[in-house]
């Protein structure tokens, strides 16, 4: 199966608060009312006065954190939010775009649902109850700046938009031309070599597209109008090497966040290894587009060595795939038993363009527990790494279970035409239906100590209940003690 290939030129990317979705802005209590997935607080439930919330103080740490990244001179969003001016102007849409919070058009985009399942992540750009609350409080109060000279976050970032990581090794494409107004093209880009002195394991990797369409005045500021590379899988190989030289690495797409590899069963990337694609599907921008990829590689330190196997990926089915012209909330399940035991590294909801939701869950003995649950943007292709301790602990014989929820109604504006029925293939009007998160396997042992770790990091009681851990509260057995005198022979 073959991860999305994606085709809509008029969708926002990297855009925090992009004008794709609504033209207009509803009131709030419109907009709750057309819109239930939108979430909408009052800031005195937080202890904050509404008539007291600034620009200065409140909002602008806010855009620092979350937005800025995108949204400054020379970034990939379509307007700048270096200043109170540019910002005031957008204000209404922005309450909107972020009471969106966890679903398609939400900004920032990501889309992990905050009243289910696990609630950490690596680099979460979401937004808190409270600071929507804020949001909401200053624009209905009129976007007052305050005093300026209480403006401490950086928000004037020059330039194009960073690293994520902080990448050891950088790597580059060559050049790849895309004339403005040509079909999608499908094929392998050209192999790109890895200048490396020593074989060293990955800690993340991220991948960007740099390229010469202008980012502002042409009314190209849409998915379509700013990328060409929509999805690139690839592998690492060493040229007239053997299978086990070939590494298999998170597929790339439109909207992708980095990807961080677990402590304990990091990639290695040997030296006289080179990138290799084994499918690129290139989409135009309406304009001719000369683009390069750029290949971030963070490394563990040199002595690092790994302790667990990664596992198996791609959860999912691609044949039985059936979703009905206008309708939403259209279920489609997906099930495995896991043969070994499992840390769950991340979750990777991978759907088309009539996704809406995909959600995790693990069934262990009489037990169901959902881990996350996530929205879905055709824009953004998210990958949710659990932070360090949160990562499900699943034993062999855990059955996992993915549920996507489709959405093929003009409500959803990712869909040229509802009113067509889809199954699956490759184009983005088709669909898939996988979770391409990373694993890891473990040894009985290493699981029993993994659990032990587990409880100790919560200090855990005999009532407290750790999600995605179905046996760290069960009476773990030590493991085998070493007989006396053992170690002296």
């Amino acid at each position: 199966m073959e991860p999305m290939m994606m085709s809509l030129p008029t969708r926002a990317l990297c855009v925090a608060f992009a004008a794709a979705a609504l033209l207009g802005v509803p009131a709030a209590a419109t907009a709750q009312d057309e819109h239930p997935q939108y979430h909408f607080y009052a800031a005195a439930d937080f202890g904050v006065d509404p008539t007291q919330v600034t620009f200065t103080e409140d909002i602008a740490p806010i855009l620092e954190r979350s937005c800025v990244q995108c949204h400054h001179v020379g970034g990939a969003a379509p307007m700048a939010f270096s200043s109170y001016q540019q910002v005031r102007r957008y204000a209404q849409r922005i309450r909107d775009k972020t009471a969106i919070r966890d679903r398609m058009g939400a900004m920032p985009p990501w889309y992990a649902e905050k009243d289910i399942g696990i609630q950490h992540y690596l680099q979460d750009p979401s937004l808190s109850d409270e600071e929507l609350a804020l949001i909401q409080a200053w624009v209905d109060n009129g976007a007052p700046e305050g005093d300026p000279a209480d403006l401490t976050a950086q928000l004037d970032v020059v330039g194009e938009v960073g690293w994520s990581i902080e990448p050891d090794l950088i790597v580059e494409s060559g050049e790849i031309l895309l004339e403005g107004g040509a079909p999608d093209w499908w094929g392998e880009i050209e192999p790109i070599a890895i200048p490396l002195q020593q074989d060293r394991y990955v800690k993340s990797l991220e991948i960007r597209e740099i390229n010469d369409v202008p980012r502002e005045g042409t009314g190209r500021e849409t998915v379509g109008g700013l990328w060409i590379v929509h999805h690139l899988i690839y592998r690492t190989e060493i040229p007239g090497g053997s299978l086990g030289d070939i590494v298999s690495w998170p597929v790339h797409e439109v909207g992708r966040n980095p990807d961080f590899f677990d402590e304990d069963a990091a990639p290695l990337l040997k030296v006289g290894s080179q990138i290799a694609s084994e499918s690129a599907h290139l989409h135009s921008t309406g304009v001719d587009t000369r683009a390069r990829l750029q290949f971030g590689f963070e490394f563990y330190p040199e002595d690092y060595e790994p302790e667990y196997r990664r596992a198996g990926l791609a959860l999912g089915d691609g044949l039985n795939i059936s979703v009905v012209p206008l309708q939403d909330n259209q279920e489609l399940h997906a099930y495995e038993v896991l043969e070994q035991h499992t840390k769950i590294i991340s979750f990777e909801p991978h759907l088309h363009a009539q996704g809406d939701r995909m959600c995790l869950e693990a069934i262990w003995d009489d037990m169901i527990e959902t881990l996350s649950c996530v929205g879905y943007d055709h824009n953004w292709v998210r990958t949710y790494s659990f932070a360090d301790n949160y990562e499900p602990l699943l034993p062999k014989g855990t059955i996992l279970h993915i549920i996507g929820y489709m959405d093929n109604t003009v409500d959803n504006f990712n869909v040229p035409d509802p009113r067509n029925w889809q199954g699956s293939g490759n184009r983005s009007i088709t669909n898939m239906f996988i979770d391409l998160g990373m694993r890891v396997a473990m040894t009985d042992e290493q699981f029993v100590e993994a659990m032990v770790e587990r409880r100790e990091a919560f200090d855990v009681g005999p009532n407290d209940h750790i999600i995605g851990c179905p046996l760290c509260l069960a009476g773990i057995p030590l493991l085998e003690e070493e007989p006396a005198g053992e170690a002296e022979r």
